[in-house]
């Protein structure tokens, strides 16, 4: 699959910025999930495993989407 860029009210956007915004979205849905069950309070550096599972949400997506 080819990657083209998304025509937005007339302004061309990269498709990694949409796929960015939806790892974004993954990254508050688990981060909600992980507080309900207090599993972040477990976490030894919290910004660095949120970085670590927005990187692995991201990559996920953009994988998903190249096949």
């Amino acid at each position: 699959m080819r990657y083209c860029e998304v025509d937005f009210f007339g302004v061309f956007v990269s498709p990694l910025a949409a796929m960015m915004l939806a790892a974004w979205v993954g990254l508050v849905a688990v981060r909600r999930v992980a507080d309900l069950f207090g599993a972040w309070q477990l976490v030894w550096h919290p910004a660095l495993a949120s970085l670590a599972v927005y990187v692995i949400l991201l990559s996920l997506i953009v994988i998903g989407v190249g096949r």
